[in-house]
């Protein structure tokens, strides 16, 4: 072999090397392109899931805050409503105690209200003998049915007549006036009392009241308050 075919055979062998590196340079080329653009694109992916789960996450934060914002609004609503219901039952009560006052206005009718009162005072206690309190004002009106009373009630329980001590030291309070309404005070009615004090016995309008209308409330909170009420 001449040095002309050697110097062929080497130019082959350069040109061989060289297309091969080209090739592979190109090759690798390709290879970091496609690498490059799949880690592109998973940054891409991963920054869009990333960016979707904070919407999502102060999404549900606005989405609970609208819920505690309607829960407290609707609370609110509620208790301005029940309060409303509350102030109108108390204006009820309010009225029904102003109404109370004029009871002690037709002494007639009063006087036959306290003897009602007193038997059944004297019915409940069953004692031979009972101390009674009233309002200084209406002493008068119930020394007068005192006799009436004990009469009715021994004919009613089969019994002697009992002797009821009217307590002229100790008063029941009088009706409210102007110059104090805040004070204790009493519409009327009386309270019985066994000697010993042990067993009591309330029967002033006021009491009657407040226990008819603890009794009444449900019914009157339905016929005030139903939705079904006319």
């Amino acid at each position: 072999m001449n040095d002309a075919d050697v110097s062929k055979q080497i130019q082959q062998m350069v040109r061989f090397i060289h297309q091969e590196a080209e090739e592979k340079a190109s090759e690798i080329s390709v290879s970091a392109e496609e690498e490059f653009n799949i880690e592109k694109l998973q940054l891409v992916e991963a920054e869009k899931k990333k960016i979707r789960q904070e919407y999502e996450r102060k999404e549900k934060q606005v989405e609970v805050r609208k819920k505690i914002e309607y829960s407290m609004q609707l609370n609110a609503s509620r208790i301005k409503v029940l309060q409303a219901q509350d102030d109108l039952v108390n204006k009820m009560k309010e009225d029904a105690v102003k109404e109370l006052l004029r009871v002690s206005d037709n002494h007639h009718e009063y006087r036959n209200l306290l003897k009602d009162l007193i038997v059944q005072g004297l019915l409940r206690l069953k004692e031979p003998a009972v101390l009674l309190r009233c309002r200084k004002e209406d002493h008068h009106h119930v020394e007068s049915v005192l006799h009436s009373a004990k009469h009715e009630y021994a004919s009613k329980a089969d019994v002697h007549q009992p002797e009821i001590i009217v307590d002229h030291d100790v008063y029941l309070p009088p009706a409210p006036s102007h110059h104090d309404a805040h004070g204790q005070f009493c519409s009327g009615g009386v309270v019985l009392a066994s000697r010993d004090g042990k067993i009591v016995f309330e029967s002033t309008l006021d009491a009657r009241l407040e226990v008819v209308f603890r009794k009444k409330l449900p019914e009157i909170r339905k016929l005030l308050f139903s939705k079904n009420a006319v």
